[in-house]
């Protein structure tokens, strides 16, 4: 299994065929997609004008792999933070992780679902994450309104009606 760095890599490969260099930027995205791949697929190509014939615009794919390696710092800083974290809670003897982030566990992959790839935020994937982020570490869980956009008019577990964000993640659609 080839890691995120390693298909970043690829992506900044001009000897690759750009086809190829296209192909493992949407492999970075199986190992990081803070809009669930589709809708974070389709914000890269509609941002960095990805065209359909990759060959008229290969520099795309780096402009959108430097847009996704921006949004994926903090969390890895924030996975660094809960190795840590988790190394002391076992060192005292707890067992299961007391932490009220579903993300920390699982790499933060649809940190900010949105199930309709068409309909995600417009603003840059750093801050929306960085926002995202703040949001759990102030309120601890999705309890005041959308964690994106701050929309307050919208229920809890459904997609919020301003920037298409799911308030749970993937699972909590009903």
């Amino acid at each position: 299994m080839t890691s995120f760095p390693a298909y970043a890599r690829q992506v900044r490969d001009e000897s690759l065929d750009p086809v190829q260099r296209r192909m493992r930027l949407r492999n970075c995205l199986y190992r990081f997609a803070p809009y669930g791949f589709n809708a974070t697929w389709h914000h890269l190509a509609i941002t960095h004008r990805i065209p359909g014939r990759i060959a008229a615009d290969p520099s795309s794919l780096v402009r959108a792999l430097d847009e996704l390696e921006a949004a994926r710092a903090p969390v890895l800083a924030r996975s660094v933070a809960f190795a840590a974290e988790r190394r002391l809670q076992k060192r005292e003897g707890r067992r299961v992780p007391q932490t009220p982030h579903p993300w920390d566990s699982w790499g933060c992959h649809n940190l900010a679902y949105c199930p309709d790839p068409r309909k995600h935020p417009a603003e840059p994937l750093p801050l929306v994450v960085g926002r995202v982020l703040e949001a759990y570490t102030r309120r601890a869980g999705p309890d005041g309104g959308c964690l994106v956009c701050g929309e307050e008019d919208w229920t809890l577990w459904r997609v919020c009606q301003n920037c298409g964000v799911a308030s749970g993640g993937r699972g909590s659609i009903l």
